[in-house]
């Protein structure tokens, strides 16, 4: 086989495989941000050598995605004022750090977290930079773990200082919000799932969320190295997802040995990578899950009902 070819048939490969989880997600309702806020308005620390724009654009059959992030952001989504709780979730899509699933796991997330009646803010952390042919990596990348980590490696530090300042922005943003300084969570997706985790290891007070919500986590560290007061977690990924299961597993199992509050919510079937979209799988009802934890976390009471 010649190489043209082999570069064709990896990269259908590739898609094929992010395709089974969201070729049939919705689309994006085309509803803009209420808000787009800059998270280091002067220029992030650090960075990669990005010589390409930033592109938001839809793709098949990924659906809208997003590449070539190097000024993070956080596009907010405010509930109806009649539903608002007071409570806040910063949103992380996933993409394997090379693009982020802006919709299935962003926007439409952040669209379902505010008829729940929680303000939502959609993470655009920082990524690594891509041409147009980026499948062809992203397929390498996602089956040799040695080469993930180590590729990623000069982004963590980065993508962690985008995570924490995301909660530092939308803590110093609450009374304008309508949000409870105390109720700002994070959920993560994939990818956005390392961040979540990343976010909350640094341990720094004044940037760790109050509540996480791990979705089919995966580039997780080998030592897991939980900060005393951790957040309630919750984790939730597919029995066969073998790119996710194993973390999932391991990061819900050190909450737990930490004395933390944890709940895994595992399915047979579901792949990764499904996101909020509906695919007539088990997998279609995580929300409803999702809703029942939160709910129980006090996190869809209007604070006035909980006495604050």
């Amino acid at each position: 086989m010649s190489r043209a070819r082999l570069r064709r048939a990896v990269r259908a490969g590739v898609l094929l495989a992010l395709a089974t989880s969201i070729a049939h997600a919705q689309p994006s309702s085309g509803v803009p941000p209420a808000v787009i806020v800059p998270l280091a308005p002067q220029g992030p620390p650090g960075g990669l050598a990005w010589t390409k724009p930033e592109t938001d654009e839809t793709r098949p059959p990924l659906g809208e995605i997003v590449r070539n992030v190097a000024r993070p952001t956080l596009e907010a989504y405010l509930p109806d004022p009649r539903l608002a709780t007071g409570a806040a979730m910063i949103v992380a899509p996933g993409g394997g750090f090379h693009m982020l699933t802006i919709a299935n796991e962003g926007r439409d997330v952040a669209r379902w977290l505010n008829s729940l009646g929680v303000a939502a803010f959609v993470l655009k952390y920082r990524l690594l930079p891509t041409g147009d042919d980026f499948p062809v990596p992203l397929f390498l990348f996602l089956t040799h773990p040695a080469t993930m980590q180590a590729t990623i490696a000069p982004l963590r530090p980065l993508d962690t200082a985008d995570g924490e300042q995301a909660v530092r922005q939308v803590r110093a943003n609450a009374r304008k919000w309508g949000i409870a300084p105390d109720r700002v969570g994070m959920m993560g997706f994939s990818a956005g799932g390392a961040v979540t985790v990343w976010t909350i290891l640094q341990d720094h007070r004044d940037s760790r969320p109050d509540l996480a919500m791990a979705i089919y986590p995966g580039a997780l560290p080998d030592a897991l190295d939980v900060p005393a007061g951790a957040p309630p977690l919750f984790v939730l990924v597919a029995e066969d997802d073998r790119l996710a299961g194993p973390d999932s597993k391991r990061l819900a199992a050190a909450w737990k040995a930490r004395g933390a509050t944890s709940e895994l919510q595992l399915y047979p079937t579901g792949g990764h990578g499904f996101g909020i979209a509906r695919r007539g799988k088990p997998t279609d009802d995580w929300p409803t899950r999702a809703e029942a934890w939160l709910r129980g976390q006090g996190w869809l009471s209007k604070r006035r009902e909980r006495g604050g």
